[in-house]
């Protein structure tokens, strides 16, 4: 397992690294930011990248969105000490494999990692049951189609809602446009919708503002 590690805090990644090279897995880079994973994970195509969520630079979240979308055979495992169910929901749904707290043993984080090599999606203890109940609860009807959708997608609709192109979009947000095109298609497939054009028309029915008429881009 070649393993990349994005986190800012440089004495936290000095101290995984030597505990992963002591079970013999080898770390082919670090970065200290989102805009650096990206960039290392293009050039070193890692089998797995344990991406913090919180950072001073680009977020894990943004980055994992972008090497999702342009390298998705990458594995992107969240580490981080957040234990929020938004930040896990939203991980989950920016296309990580997995999330793990900080605050978990080692021996379950080797396990955890073991499993991932298997196939398996590694969470820390208890998580798996609150996204087992949040799909539970979106399926039963207790949530709306639009509280479905991330805070980053909303942005992403009314935008578009708005008349904005991919690029618009990318700009104005401070996104690629790879990563602008991922939210598209997680609004698409969350709203049941065929094309820009519909989720134009979904905008105006729920009341979202819109400056000029639907354009199928």
């Amino acid at each position: 397992m070649r393993v990349l590690l994005v986190d800012d805090h440089e004495l936290f990644r000095e101290g995984l690294v030597s505990l992963l090279r002591t079970r013999g897995i080898e770390v082919v880079g670090q970065a200290s930011d989102g805009a650096e994973a990206i960039a290392l994970a293009r050039e070193l195509v890692p089998d797995v990248i344990l991406m913090d969520l919180t950072m001073s630079g680009m977020g894990g979240l943004e980055a994992t969105l972008s090497i999702k979308a342009e390298l998705p055979e990458i594995k992107v495992v969240i580490l981080t000490v957040s234990e929020a169910d938004d930040d896990l929901f939203e991980a989950i749904r920016s296309g990580a494999h997995g999330y793990l707290v900080k605050s978990t043993s080692s021996e379950d984080f080797f396990e955890m990692l073991e499993a991932l090599d298997r196939g398996e999606a590694p969470l820390s203890r208890g998580l798996a049951a609150r996204i087992v109940r949040h799909l539970a609860s979106e399926r039963s009807g207790k949530t709306t189609k639009t509280t479905a959708l991330t805070p980053r997608e909303e942005e992403v609709l009314r935008l578009v809602a708005e008349g904005s192109t991919n690029r618009d979009i990318a700009a104005e947000l401070a996104l690629s446009e790879a990563t602008v095109k991922f939210h598209m298609s997680n609004i698409l497939h969350k709203l049941h919708l065929a094309n820009r054009a519909q989720v134009v028309a979904f905008a105006h029915r729920h009341g979202l503002t819109y400056r000029s008429p639907p354009q199928d881009r």
